[in-house]
């Protein structure tokens, strides 16, 4: 590994980790950020607005690996700012298979497609559903209404199927993709271990939380999307709600063939959330 990384994004969630992963291995953060006054580390923070490129050129100006923890709908943006010889790191979504198109899922596929067409070097990696970061709230949010509900609400009684990764793990897969060498660019998915069922991860976050065992009910999709009373008790909106309708299950070989990628099973994932949550 380079002794500086240049982190575009670097107060969100996914960058917070990682610089202070780098920063314990010893190796130089360049935070990139639109607002200084969200970046609490050691660092003096790179000011650049994604949009603006003169700007972005001048925060990435030296920079020999640069990860973006923006949306990948930005990679042409960095891609054209990075100088020539600089790795690209980017992360990208799962959320490119759905098969309910939006704007989230499209920004994807147009920045993978251009990264894999710049030839550049480096990895674009695709995460799952992310918990455990600091900030997340998904699945604390989750928890704290489970013990409110007299039942949960799932479309086909949450037999869908997930397969969320931790913080953590995501983390590693980048500090992995880091200490590679690449021909050209890649793409890889990451996700944790196994895949479960949308009902089983609730009943594995109400075990974590210490919380009795949900009572799930198989609720139809569009009147449930049709009830924003209820909606106002979940953690999810009506895209999410329809998207529960599909599998997002995926092969993480190649991911652990490349990287080494040893996620931790979903149990222990989120034995560590809710430790963390207990800490704060």
């Amino acid at each position: 590994m380079t002794e500086n990384v240049h982190i575009v994004g670097a107060s969100g969630r996914s960058g917070t980790s990682l610089s202070a992963a780098l920063r314990a291995r010893g190796t130089g953060v360049i935070p990139v950020v639109r607002d200084p006054t969200k970046w609490a580390g050691a660092e003096t923070a790179r000011v650049a607005d994604l949009t603006d490129p003169d700007a972005l050129r001048a925060a990435l100006a030296g920079a020999t690996d640069i990860v973006s923890c923006a949306h990948a709908r930005y990679a042409p943006a960095i891609i054209a700012a990075a100088p020539p010889e600089a790795r690209l790191f980017f992360f990208g979504s799962t959320r490119k298979f759905t098969q309910w198109p939006d704007d989230h899922g499209n920004g994807v596929l147009a920045g993978e497609a251009a990264f894999l067409a710049s030839g550049r070097r480096g990895v674009i990696l695709h995460p799952t559903m992310i918990y455990g970061a600091t900030g997340e709230n998904n699945v604390r949010r989750l928890a704290g209404v489970l013990g409110r509900l007299p039942f949960v609400p799932l479309p086909n009684g949450g037999r869908a199927l997930v397969q969320p990764v931790h913080q953590d793990d995501l983390t590693e897969a980048v500090l992995a993709a880091l200490d590679r060498t690449w021909d050209g660019p890649h793409s890889l998915i990451v996700a944790g271990p196994a895949a479960v069922s949308y009902a089983d991860f609730v009943r594995a976050i109400a075990a974590a939380a210490g919380l009795p065992p949900p009572r799930i009910v198989a609720f139809p999709a569009f009147p449930l999307i049709a009830a924003t009373w209820l909606l106002r008790f979940l953690p999810v909106g009506h895209a999410e709600i329809r998207r529960l309708l599909e599998d997002k299950a995926f092969d993480i070989g190649p991911a652990r063939a490349a990287l080494g990628f040893d996620p931790i099973p979903l149990r222990e994932g989120l034995a560590r959330t809710f430790a963390t949550a207990h800490d704060c």
